[in-house]
């Protein structure tokens, strides 16, 4: 047997050295490969089977997504203001697009008409017209400052010859595109003003409110009894401190600002569509509802895959950190190679959810695509047929520009939405845990409301006897596993108690009752004869030195880790409390370097 060749196989029997059939195993890889592909387009039931065991494992409370208000709770009079100083910007950077829109139709008239009346000129410049009937008529084109276009009749009622007269001013023209032009960096400027302000203001205010949203989170976590850390999971817990924190300031941050301010856009292009030709306007409107289906399709399956792929990577994390937790164990019995085909086999299935995004992404991409170009066939087919005889004089080529440019801007605010409702829905549905846990800080049941509390009460001896009077215990977790039984024990002062006994006996958990961390069943625990309930939690764990069996160093130097007991503790009491813990002499043989 090869000693890098793990002792238990994947089925848990012992290996015996000698090589699968390989022929067996290069017909699965082809089997592999189709099942590979097949996974780009669909999940494979065993992974549908991977993921109810997932869900079926967690305990999270299903809690409601808050209301809308709630999530701007830590906001102060000072952050409403610049809330509203904000929006009030964002509605003028709206107007900015819609009027660069109105001014982009107008200057694309102005050139076709332009364009049409100089090749109109030059054709007939040195052309003329014989009369030969009395009353004979010819037509001609009337322009207009502003793009309107109308023919006119030339009329000779001598029979004389006629000229075309077609030449118009280069210098009105120019005059009118520069106006226009002049508009345009004034609306550029105003734009970049407003753009820079709004993002400030309302990224300065969601930052100061998630600060607040996070310290009272932490402060409502510190303070829970661990009877309740028994009973929920600390990864649950730090999650909810960073990634639903992450996820409220995401959501009501630069992605709600962008949400706002495309609502106002789309409302505001309607309103000048409907302003400009109403016709034309109604007629392009059926192609809304084809762009918000499709952008809700696309966000719902999306959302799907991100789920499928954060539950993945979770259950990935989850064997690394087996793994590594307990290396020495994997590497004593060669498992590296095997954790690593455990770790791939559950981190390949992201591959094919990446795979499947990418493809809906594109499919997304070239729908919208094509919506755009339908837009535009749509609005010239139906302007060119809008514009007859009699509406010449209300409806030109600048106003079809005009709704054409303003329904295809408002199409891609449409597209693009679903994502920042998403994450605006999903800020919700964080918060909602979140405020949860922070409202949960009041309730006296799971917490300790001392632990914020300077210890103001008169500072008495606690230097006496330790007595267990009949005390009964079992933890909140396991009610059903009693761990003491009128347990009755007196620990003199002065003098050294042992406490002795098998694993699971209740040594620990005494030292746990006497540090408050769970109040017993039933009996009492006296210092001196005074119930230790009667002490100052703070002034009493003051006064307790424990030394774990295996202890936990935070990432700075022994000495501050030892401390930490005693802020204002000097080096000499703080090297004391090591010889008192019989670590001073190993701490000093450790090379004096802070890892």
């Amino acid at each position: 047997m090869s000693d890098k060749e793990p002792l238990l196989n994947a089925s848990g029997k012992l290996s015996s050295g000698v090589d699968n059939d390989d022929n067996e195993n290069k017909k699965k890889s082809l089997s592999k490969s189709l099942d590979d592909w097949r996974r780009c387009f669909t999940r494979t039931k065993s992974e549908g089977k991977y993921i109810e065991l997932n869900e079926n494992n967690e305990h999270d409370e299903k809690d409601e997504p808050v209301d809308i208000l709630r999530l701007f709770q830590f906001a102060n009079t000072f952050d409403w203001i610049m809330m509203c100083t904000a929006m009030f910007f964002i509605i003028i950077h709206a107007g900015c697009i819609l009027a660069n829109l109105f001014l982009y139709g107008q200057l694309t008239g102005l050139f076709a008409i332009d364009s049409y009346a100089s090749n109109c000129n030059n054709s007939n410049q040195n052309a003329t017209a014989s009369i030969h009937r009395k009353n004979a008529v010819l037509q001609g084109i009337e322009l207009q400052a502003f793009g309107n276009a109308q023919s006119h009749k030339l009329r000779n009622d001598s029979g004389i010859i006629a000229s075309s007269g077609l030449s118009r001013s280069q210098f009105v023209f120019r005059d009118n595109v520069m106006a226009l032009v002049y508009w345009l960096f004034i609306i550029g400027a105003v734009e970049f003003l407003v753009s820079s302000i709004e993002s400030f203001l309302w990224n300065w205010t969601i930052k100061r409110q998630t600060y607040r949203m996070s310290v009272s989170l932490f402060k409502s976590l510190a303070q829970r009894r661990i009877p309740y850390l028994d009973s929920n999971q600390a990864t649950q817990l730090n999650a909810k401190l960073f990634d639903n924190i992450a996820k409220i300031e995401k959501g009501i941050g630069i992605e709600l600002l962008i949400l706002i301010a495309t609502i106002t856009g789309i409302f505001g292009c309607l309103i000048m569509s409907f302003a400009v030709n109403w016709k034309l306007t109604m007629i392009m409107l059926f192609l809304i509802p084809l762009v918000i289906g499709s952008s809700l399709v696309f966000s719902k399956l999306t959302a799907n895959e991100t789920v499928y792929e954060l539950k993945t990577y979770a259950k990935a994390g989850q064997i690394v950190q087996e793994a590594f937790s307990s290396l020495r164990t994997v590497l004593s019995f060669n498992g590296a190679k095997f954790e690593q085909k455990r770790y791939d086999k559950e981190l390949a299935p992201t591959r094919w959810g990446g795979v499947r995004q990418g493809a809906l992404f594109g499919v997304f991409i070239g729908w919208i695509s094509l919506i755009t170009y339908i837009v535009y066939a749509t609005g010239f087919i139906f302007g060119v047929l809008l514009m007859t005889e009699k509406n010449r004089k209300t409806f030109t080529i600048s106003d079809i520009l005009i709704i054409v440019s303003i329904i295809s801007q408002c199409l891609g605010f449409f597209s693009f939405i679903g994502p920042f409702v998403q994450a605006f829905s999903e800020a919700r549905g964080a918060a909602a845990s979140v405020f949860r846990l922070i409202d949960e800080g009041k309730d006296e049941n799971i917490n300790e409301a001392e632990v914020w509390e300077d210890n103001t009460e008169l500072r008495c001896n606690i230097n006496g006897d330790i007595e267990f009077h009949n005390v009964n215990f079992h933890y909140p977790s396991r009610k059903d596993a009693p761990v003491l039984c009128n347990l009755s024990v007196v620990a003199r002062a002065g003098q050294t108690t042992a406490l002795v006994g098998s694993s699971g006996c209740g040594k620990s958990t005494c030292i746990s009752l006497f540090l408050r961390y769970y109040e017993p069943s039933s009996g009492e625990i006296t210092i001196d004869g005074k119930p230790i309930t009667d002490y100052n939690v703070q002034y009493l764990r003051e006064n307790i030195g424990v030394v774990s069996q295996e202890p936990v160093l935070f990432g700075m130097t022994i000495y501050e880790n030892i401390r930490f007991g005693k802020l204002n503790a000097t080096q000499d009491e703080i090297e004391e409390a090591a010889r008192e813990a019989n670590a001073h002499n190993f701490i000093m043989q450790l090379p004096d370097v802070c890892i």
